[in-house]
């Protein structure tokens, strides 16, 4: 049997070192301040009657008490997306770009959150509906990273699925312009980038988590794209028919239902 050398012994105990330090941090950063915790919990309230601001408010205030609490920086930094999401288009760049910061700051101090980077490619998302083409298509690269860094850390995030159904969509419907921006970006469009690939990456989300209202949208409509009409029109109506669970769940419904009108005079 051959014994580690002495170097050898020391990289053993580092790595060894690190590892306790990893397991230490991951148990203290556990333990909440009791006030953070009830203010985060306000928050979660809020979030479930759909009240933006006022989930916004708790989880800033929860931040402000810890700001390195890692439950109250995704959540504030949702917060900023979904408050932005709701307002005129020429106020939100500000909120999803502070919701982008917050989402930075979440993966830095905690870089296995799945929830971290999954927030981060959806604020990343937002910010690139406000970019020109390049910028745009840049910033999508960024995305998928993101969102493939949150299945790292949890493969059944339905979320971080769809974000990745939605790549594959964006890219796959873009206009002649944008193609050719793409080729100068990239040298080409990302291999794979598909309407099909974006169905699959649709269907397992709703796999992962069939009441959320948003997959069957998009589901649907990328079935469209791909002349599947029937089992498109099952997913619209599945939309329809859910409980609304989230706050955009209306405005999921309402577009569920244009896409069935326009299919019922088609």
């Amino acid at each position: 049997m051959q014994y580690p050398t002495h170097h050898g012994r020391w990289l053993f105990l580092s790595g060894a070192t690190i590892f306790i330090a990893r397991i230490v941090y991951a148990f203290v950063s556990t333990i909440n301040d009791p006030k953070c915790a009830l203010t985060i919990r306000e928050g979660d309230g809020a979030y479930k009657n759909f009240d933006n601001a006022a989930a916004l408010t708790s989880y800033r205030r929860a931040v402000e008490i810890d700001s390195s609490n890692y439950e109250a920086l995704w959540k504030l930094a949702r917060a900023h997306v979904d408050v932005g999401t709701s307002l005129p288009k020429n106020e939100q760049l500000q909120y999803y770009v502070f919701g982008e910061k917050l989402a930075r700051r979440c993966v830095t101090l905690h870089p296995d959150s799945a929830e971290g980077h999954f927030i981060l490619a959806v604020a990343l998302g937002r910010v690139a509906l406000h970019q020109g083409g390049k910028r745009k298509i840049q910033i999508a690269k960024d995305v998928k990273a993101e969102a493939e860094r949150a299945l790292q850390c949890n493969p059944e995030h339905d979320g971080a699925i769809h974000v990745l159904g939605r790549w594959n969509y964006e890219l796959a419907d873009l206009n002649f312009i944008e193609r050719a921006v793409a080729k100068i970006v990239f040298g080409g469009l990302p291999t794979g980038a598909s309407y099909e690939q974006a169905a699959q990456h649709f269907e397992q989300a709703i796999a992962h988590r069939p009441e959320a209202a948003v997959h069957h949208l998009e589901y649907g409509r990328t079935l469209l794209k791909l002349d599947r009409v029937a089992e498109a029109r099952q997913q619209l109506e599945r939309c329809v028919e859910l409980p609304e669970l989230f706050w955009d769940d209306v405005r999921h419904k309402r577009a569920a239902r244009k896409l069935l009108d326009k299919l019922g005079k088609s």
